[in-house]
């Protein structure tokens, strides 16, 4: 038998403490909104995951951050967040950016931030810049109370029908949307949600930055003259007493697709049952539904 005092005594393995993952703002626009601390934290990191490797990589060379940036696309989200949770837990500390503004916030991140959580690591923002918060700080309607609905859908119909369940809202809504849509959409939330007060805001921080404030009909106007570019949120206004009424009023020509769809009806029977639900003739439904048409 081999006494204790003969017996080698091997290294205790040095345990290895698992890495952070760090959610980096960067600017939307203008590099000085950079903050020390992001700039610090992007040098420090290990890895930076991002959306577009190009992007990213300017925006590192301009502030001498040498760190590389690997490729997180949102269309391989999935296996990359698995990827970079490993080398956390192996370690590794990794800032995740988006291409402007906060990460997560209508880009990617979310599935990587879950997986984080989940294996208990410890995740940390890095406050910067958002067209969201920018956007409403200067907009002029209230935001005591504010709901963000991020892109509306495409398509007409899904859009009007998204639009429709904000009806009953009494919060600002804030939305993002691309320029090439941005007038159909006005269009749609003036049919949809009445003539409330509207401020597109546009390039925020950007040098052609730009905000147009007015009722619905007014900055569609606006903006018929001059169609927006670039970067583009919407933020709407909660409802007055008369643009409640004036909504319920003037939406039959919504209410009227809004039918269709769900019920499968052509266009006669489905102004039917529209008139029936508002107590009114079908003749005279069908008189408001093309004053309607006319006004847009």
């Amino acid at each position: 038998m081999i006494s204790d005092a003969k017996t080698p005594k091997l290294p205790i393995p040095a345990t290895r403490t698992a890495g952070k993952l760090y959610m980096v703002g960067t600017p939307i626009g203008n590099l000085e909104d950079m903050t020390p601390r992001a700039i610090r934290i992007l040098k420090e990191v290990d890895l930076i995951a991002c959306e577009d490797t190009r992007r990213t990589l300017k925006l590192l060379h301009h502030f001498s951050i040498h760190t590389r940036p690997p490729s997180s696309h949102e269309h391989n989200e999935m296996p990359r967040s698995a990827e970079l949770v490993i080398e956390m837990e192996e370690g590794s500390n990794i800032a995740l950016v988006s291409d402007a503004g906060m990460p997560v916030i209508s880009d990617p991140g979310y599935r990587l931030v879950r997986l984080a959580i989940r294996h208990e690591l410890q995740v940390i923002p890095i406050p910067g810049p958002s067209a969201l918060v920018a956007s409403l700080a200067v907009a002029g309607l209230p935001v005591d109370r504010f709901e963000f609905l991020g892109f509306l859908p495409p398509k007409k119909l899904a859009r009007r029908k998204a639009l429709r369940e904000l009806q009953g809202s009494d919060k600002t809504l804030v939305f993002y949307e691309a320029p090439h849509r941005a007038l159909e959409m006005l269009t749609d939330l003036r049919k949809t949600l009445a003539d409330r007060p509207v401020v597109v805001a546009r390039e925020v921080t950007k040098i052609y930055e730009e905000f147009l404030r007015g009722s619905a009909s007014e900055v569609i106007e606006r903006m018929k003259k001059r169609p927006p570019k670039g970067e583009i949120t919407v933020l709407v206004g909660p409802p007055t007493e008369s643009e409640t009424e004036t909504s319920s009023e003037s939406a039959i020509g919504d209410e009227l697709e809004r039918v269709m769809e769900e019920q499968g009806l052509d266009e006669r029977a489905a102004l039917k049952v529209v008139a029936r639900a508002r107590g009114i003739s079908k003749s005279d439904a069908y008189r408001q539904w093309q004053a309607e048409k006319s006004e847009v």
